[in-house]
């Protein structure tokens, strides 16, 4: 999955917490995002300190991607085999952010309470 399919990919699931994101989509969405945030900055610095309207656009997608964030950041717990909950692991002091990192860099594998498929 390529970096605009990944992009537009977790902005239409943005209320999708059920199924899985892989490796490739959740990291090519979190860098497009970041570009995207990178790009308003420099266009809200660029303008006029007041451009009230400017400022109103980056707050907005600063809030906005707050929802696909999340969902594909439960969809990507969910793809490498972990419960819902992990999710949290984020929110400890200190460590939980380097966890949470460490978390969405494994590899895909299977869900903790799903049952072998036999093929």
């Amino acid at each position: 999955m390529g970096p605009i399919e990944a992009f537009t990919t977790g902005w239409r699931k943005s209320f999708t917490y059920g199924g899985k994101a892989t490796r490739s989509e959740y990291w090519w969405f979190f860098f497009t995002n970041i570009i995207a945030m990178a790009i308003l900055f420099i266009i809200v610095n660029a303008t006029a300190t007041d451009n009230i309207i400017a400022q109103l656009i980056f707050f907005t997608y600063i809030f906005a991607q707050i929802f696909p964030s999340i969902s594909i950041g439960f969809r990507r717990i969910r793809d490498i085999g972990k419960s819902w909950g992990w999710y949290f692991v984020s929110f400890i002091p200190f460590i939980g952010s380097f966890w949470f990192v460490a978390l969405m860099c494994q590899r895909s594998g299977r869900y903790e309470n799903e049952t072998p498929r036999i093929v």
